[in-house]
């Protein structure tokens, strides 16, 4: 495996996730804990529950501008969140850098160079000392909105997994460059590297050319893999279930393709061989178009399995607080035991779909050219 290509990958890989994830989605910034309370037998109490579960979930799936491990109430009543910071990065007539701890989990204003900030519904407006929001007919904020460039939860993470990969790989790198067997990690990491090599970039790719996508491969699979692992942790990570993630991972499959097409790969695109003229003309918009519908399925799929897989799992916990009896709670918390299972194979299996489907695309833009008889 060669380790400048490791390298040079990993970091522009990582880079395009981070900058596509803060452009594009700044998580939830409002960041209370909502507890799920008692309320009065009856229609309209369960009602009510039920509104705070289907909260409760919206919340999670959301991102923040903290990282919240948990929070409780003291005996004063007070609600104490365990947790860090992230750094708040906002362009409005310059540069602007503070603590997220400035909003207090949005329960405050942020004071900045003179200049005031809010969070409200996920986003960060200017306002004023007080707090104010300003809302149209159709109740969306009129404040103004600075450029949100925040190292988000999903950022940090992604970070955090990136120097993973980084440390697993060049590890990894030394140790068969010393000509020794891998130790440790490595010894976990080899079977699957060898299983992606020899059974998805091989197969799709050939011999020839797929020692050039091993880099990528690689990195997409662990990513893919490790970040859904956390998303089933306490910690409330939930990067894949961002579309701008899995936008950015399926651009980047795309580029790779469409820079590594072959002159083959764009004749049966807009010329295809074989076929009349009339249905040439017909089948090449049709074919052009597909190259943007195949890494359109790919960031779609990873994005809507995960998702359902967190709002069903968090559905069936919460079915546990509408029953209120040891029958319904312990069967709840059974089947939510054995999703929690199930939801550990999906994890690895969209790695490997992902994988597998940019394996194959790139095996298409470099496949040789045959005699069509």
């Amino acid at each position: 495996m060669p380790r400048k290509s490791v390298f040079s990958l990993l970091l522009f890989f990582i880079a395009s996730l981070s900058l596509s994830t803060m452009l594009a989605q700044h998580g939830e910034n409002q960041h209370e804990e909502m507890e799920l309370q008692e309320v009065a037998p009856g229609v309209e109490g369960k009602e009510g529950l039920k509104k705070e579960i289907k909260e409760y979930i919206n919340h999670h799936l959301l991102d923040s501008h903290d990282f919240s491990l948990y929070s409780y109430t003291n005996d004063a009543g007070e609600k104490v969140h365990i947790g860090f910071p992230l750094p708040v990065i906002l362009w409005d007539g310059g540069l602007k850098v503070f603590s997220s701890s400035k909003f207090h989990h949005g329960e405050e204003v942020a004071e900045v160079g003179g200049e005031y900030y809010k969070l409200y519904h996920n986003k960060v407006y200017k306002t004023n000392a007080q707090g104010d929001i300003t809302l149209d007919d159709h109740h969306h904020p009129t404040n103004a909105k600075p450029f949100d460039l925040s190292i988000t939860k999903n950022v940090f993470t992604i970070f955090i997994v990136g120097l993973l990969l980084l440390w697993m790989f060049s590890s990894m790198a030394k140790s068969y460059k010393k000509g020794a067997l891998p130790s440790g990690m490595g010894r976990f990491l080899e079977p699957i590297v060898l299983y992606i090599r020899d059974d998805i970039a091989i197969p799709n790719i050939g011999l020839k050319h797929y020692k050039r996508y091993m880099s990528f491969l690689l990195s997409v699979f662990f990513f893919i893999w490790i970040i859904n692992l956390l998303g089933l942790t306490p910690l409330g990570v939930n990067v894949t279930n961002n579309i701008a993630v899995t936008f950015a991972l399926a651009i980047l499959t795309y580029l790779i393709t469409t820079f590594s097409g072959n002159k083959n790969y764009w004749k049966h695109i807009f010329w295809m061989p074989g076929v009349p003229v009339p249905m040439k003309i017909i089948l090449a918009p049709i074919e052009l178009l597909g190259t943007f519908i195949k890494p359109f399925s790919l960031l779609i799929r990873l994005y809507a399995n995960i998702t359902a897989g967190h709002i069903v799992l968090m559905s069936i916990i919460g079915l546990m607080f509408i029953f209120k009896n040891w029958i319904g709670s312990s069967l709840s918390f059974g089947l939510a035991f054995v999703l929690s299972l199930l939801e550990l194979l999906v994890a690895a299996l969209q790695a490997y779909i992902f994988t597998m489907l940019s394996a194959l695309y790139f095996g298409s833009a470099v496949e040789e050219h045959h005699d069509d008889h």
